[in-house]
């Protein structure tokens, strides 16, 4: 599994983009990534969830996953954030911080 995570937005607008693969990440990594997917159901996901109240100095979340020959990507409005997914945006946002 490639999971591609982008994060856009914020009160500063600094991007942040990282792209992991269950091939190349340590044991308990490898096996937590495709549980968080798993949960955050993410591929039944619309391609994008907006909030109806648009507002400044919010992130945006990008996600891309590729899975036994599967692609779906879900861009998401923090403001709009479904609580199943939030684990996966905040285990991304986890390891982002230690590349």
């Amino acid at each position: 599994m490639r999971v591609s995570f982008e994060r856009t937005g914020g009160f500063a607008g600094i991007s942040k983009k990282i792209t992991v693969d269950t091939e190349t990440l340590p044991p308990h990594e490898a096996a937590t990534l495709p549980r968080l997917v798993e949960v955050a159901d993410l591929f039944r996901l619309p391609e994008l969830i907006t909030s109806p109240n648009q507002e400044s100095d919010r992130f945006q979340y990008k996600l891309t996953v590729e899975d036994n020959g599967k692609q779906h990507t879900v861009t998401v409005s923090e403001s709009a954030l479904p609580g199943t997914l939030r684990p996966l945006i905040e285990w991304f946002q986890t390891v982002a911080q230690k590349r």
